[in-house]
C-alpha cells in the first residue's frame, strides 16, 4: 500500500513538473517570440513563403514609391503592412560585407528601414553585422602570411614593405597592378582617367584582397615624408579621389546616399568610427578593427576618404568636399567633415595598426590567464630586389620609415593623446548588438520546480517510514 501511494506521488509531481517546465522548442528554433537574425536575401526567402508576409511587403515597397514617410503613414493600409513587417524576419535581417548578394541584400533591407527614419538622418544605423575581429587577429595573419611582423625591424619603410608583401600574394598583385593601371589610364586630352572604372577596381581589391595585406598599404607608419606620400598615393587619388573642385560635403553624401552600397558603407562607418569618449580607445565597443574595416569599405565611392597631406606629425583624413556654399546647413556642413577631420576613434586606430599594438580589454570576471604559444623566430625582411608593381613610386628616393612605436607614441592635431595599448593577453568580444533574450515565465518555471524537487525525496522518506 505504501509502495503504491509513494509511486501515485511520484506520478503526480512529474506531471507538475512537466506543465511547469512547458513545452519544448522545436528543434532548431528559438521559443516563440525569439528571432535569429539572418541575411536579408534569407529573410526575404522566408517572408516570400509566408502570405501575409509577402503581401504586406509588397504593398510597403508600393507606399514607399513616391512618398514620404508621413504621407506613407498616414494610410491605414500602408501602416498595417508597417507593423507586420517589424514582426517578421526582415525587420532583423543584417547583411555581410562582400557577400556574393550584397546589392541585393541591401536592397532589402533599405526598402524596410528607410519606412521607419523619421525622414533624413544624421546619422544611420549600419545595415552590415557587428564585426567581431580585433587589429590583433590582423597582425597573427600577417606575420604568417607575409613572413614578418607588420610592426617589426623599426628601420624599414613600412609602407614599401607592405607592397613588396603585396607582391608575394598571387591574387593581392593582381588587384593592386589592375587597379593602379585602371586608375593611371589617360582617356583623352580633356579626361585622363575613367572614375568610374577606377572606383570599381578598387572596390574589387579591397573586397577581395585580406586585409592583412590591404591594411598594411592604407595604414603603415610613416617617419619621413617621402614614405607618408607613398601611403597616401596608395589610392592612385588623382583618379579616385581628387577633382577640378571640391563639392560641398551635404551634396555630396545626398548624392551617396542615393546609392544602396554607398550609403550603407558611410552608415557603416559612422556607426564604427563614431568617435566615443566613454571608451578607452575613443571608439564604439573599443574595436579598431572595426573602424578600419568600415573606412576600407568606403573606398571606390562617391565618398572615397583619404590622407589630406603627407604629414608625418598628424593624420588628417577626410572625403573630397568642404562645407563652402552650406548657407544656414553650413552647422550641420562642418559636423558632418568633422567626423573625418577630427576623428579621434580613426587617428587611434590607423596609430595603432602602425604600432603594431591594439587595445587589452580585461573581462570583468576574471578568467585564467591564456598561455601563448612561444614566439618563433622572426623571419628576415623582403629583399630589396622584389619589384613593385606601382611604377609610380621611385624606390630609391624612399627613404626608410621609422615605426611610430620607437619613439612612442605621438600626439594628435588635438588635444587628446592616441590611445595604444599593447595586446598581453587574447580577449574574446561580445557582439555589441547582439542581445541574450530571458523568458521571464520560462526561467520563473524552472525556479519553481528546483524548489520542489528537494521536496520528493522528504514525501517519499515519510511514507516509507
Amino acid at each position: 500500500m505504501i509502495l503504491a501511494n509513494a509511486f501515485c506521488i511520484v506520478l503526480f509531481v512529474d506531471e507538475i513538473l512537466r506543465s511547469l517546465a512547458g513545452p519544448p522548442s522545436p528543434p532548431g528554433q528559438d521559443p516563440h517570440g525569439w528571432r535569429v537574425p539572418v541575411d536579408c536575401v534569407r529573410a526575404n526567402e522566408l517572408c516570400a513563403a509566408e502570405p501575409s508576409c509577402s503581401s504586406r511587403y509588397r504593398t510597403l515597397r508600393q507606399c514607399l514609391a513616391g512618398r514620404d514617410r508621413n504621407t506613407m503613414l498616414a494610410n491605414k493600409e500602408c501602416q498595417a503592412a508597417l507593423e507586420v513587417l517589424q514582426e517578421s524576419p526582415l525587420y532583423d535581417c543584417r547583411c555581410k560585407r562582400g557577400m556574393k548578394k550584397e546589392l541585393q541584400c541591401l536592397q532589402i533591407y533599405w526598402s524596410i528601414h528607410l519606412g521607419l527614419t523619421e525622414g533624413e538622418e544624421f546619422y544611420e544605423a549600419s545595415p552590415y553585422e557587428p564585426v567581431t575581429s580585433r587589429l590583433s587577429d590582423i597582425f597573427r595573419l600577417a606575420s604568417i602570411f607575409s613572413g614578418m611582423d607588420p610592426a617589426a625591424n623599426s628601420k624599414s619603410n613600412h609602407c614599401l614593405d607592405a607592397a613588396k608583401a603585396c607582391n608575394l600574394n598571387d591574387n593581392c598583385k593582381r588587384l593592386r597592378s589592375g587597379y593602379i593601371s585602371t586608375c593611371s589610364k589617360e582617356i583623352s586630352a580633356t579626361e585622363h582617367c575613367s572614375r568610374r572604372k577606377c572606383h570599381k577596381a578598387l572596390r574589387q581589391f579591397f573586397d577581395r584582397v585580406p586585409s592583412e595585406y590591404t591594411y598594411r598599404l592604407l595604414f603603415c607608419s610613416c617617419k619621413d615624408q617621402a614614405c607618408a606620400e607613398r601611403r597616401r598615393q596608395t589610392i592612385v587619388p588623382s583618379c579616385s579621389y581628387e577633382d577640378k573642385e571640391k563639392p560641398n560635403c551635404l551634396d555630396l553624401r545626398n548624392t551617396c546616399r542615393t546609392d544602396h552600397l554607398c550609403r550603407s558603407r558611410l552608415a557603416d562607418f559612422h556607426t564604427n568610427c563614431q568617435a566615443s569618449f566613454q571608451s578607452l580607445t575613443g571608439c564604439p565597443g573599443d574595436n579598431y578593427q572595426a573602424c578600419l574595416g568600415s573606412y576600407a569599405g568606403l573606398i571606390g565611392f562617391d565618398m572615397t576618404p583619404n590622407y589630406v597631406d603627407a604629414s608625418t606629425t598628424s593624420i588628417t583624413i577626410s572625403p573630397w568636399c568642404s562645407c563652402k556654399g552650406s548657407g544656414n546647413m553650413e552647422e550641420e556642413c562642418e559636423k558632418f567633415l568633422r567626423d573625418f577631420t577630427e576623428n579621434l576613434c580613426l587617428r587611434n586606430a590607423i596609430q595603432a595598426f602602425g604600432n603594431g599594438t591594439d587595445v587589452n580589454l580585461s573581462p570583468k570576471n576574471p578568467s585564467p590567464p591564456i598561455t601563448l604559444p612561444p614566439k618563433t623566430e622572426k623571419s628576415p625582411a623582403l629583399p630589396d630586389d622584389i619589384n613593385d608593381s606601382n611604377t609610380m613610386y621611385d624606390t630609391s628616393v624612399i627613404t626608410t620609415c621609422t615605426s611610430i612605436q620607437e619613439h612612442g607614441p605621438k600626439l594628435n592635431k588635438s588635444k587628446e593623446q592616441s590611445l595604444c595599448y599593447s595586446e598581453t593577453q587574447l580577449t574574446t568580444d561580445i557582439m555589441p548588438d547582439q542581445k541574450t533574450f530571458v523568458d521571464q515565465k520560462a526561467g520563473g518555471s524552472r525556479h519553481r520546480a528546483g524548489r520542489i524537487l528537494p521536496v520528493v525525496p522528504v514525501l517519499l522518506l515519510k511514507l516509507v517510514v
